[in-house]
């Protein structure tokens, strides 16, 4: 399974997902331009000693991202979905897609994937969540549902 974030921006949270890919078995892939360099101190900081930075794959555009997905499905993670994170199914070839922290996904991408959009359920007042916190909630439940392969017990 594939945590995949498209133009992040902020080198804390990526390094803080990339520790959790790395603990739970999930690729992560960085899309688009990035708003830091993976050598930042802070992205090292926060990866700690489970960032290894060859392991992080890079595409370059979504379009590149759709077209290189050969099995399985791509989940976009936005505050707009219609259906919760908790009510699909995942496959082991899945991609779970994230936005950038400033402004989530491109409304035209998901205009057009509706049925591949998902939420995390939050209170109506909140615009949304930190964003490595939000990998890690729908992560943890795609795992949860697969058996959490490969993971300790």
């Amino acid at each position: 399974m594939e945590i995949a974030l498209f133009e992040p921006e902020i080198p804390q949270n990526t390094g803080n997902i990339a520790r959790l890919a790395t603990a739970s078995g999930l690729e992560l892939n960085l899309v688009g331009a990035l708003g830091f360099h993976l050598s930042d101190k802070l992205v090292k900081r926060a990866g700690m000693d489970y960032l290894d930075i060859d392991s992080i794959k890079r595409t370059a555009t979504l379009e590149e991202l759709y077209q290189s997905k050969q099995k399985g499905r791509i989940w976009l993670a936005t505050t707009k979905g219609a259906q919760r994170y908790t009510d699909v199914k995942y496959s082991i070839d899945d991609t779970i897609l994230f936005g950038p922290e400033s402004r989530g996904l491109p409304v035209e991408l998901l205009a057009a994937h509706q049925e591949d959009c998902i939420r995390i359920p939050m209170l109506p007042d909140c615009r949304s969540l930190n964003l490595a916190s939000s990998v890690a909630i729908v992560a943890y439940e795609a795992l949860r549902q697969l058996g959490f392969p490969g993971l300790v017990p």
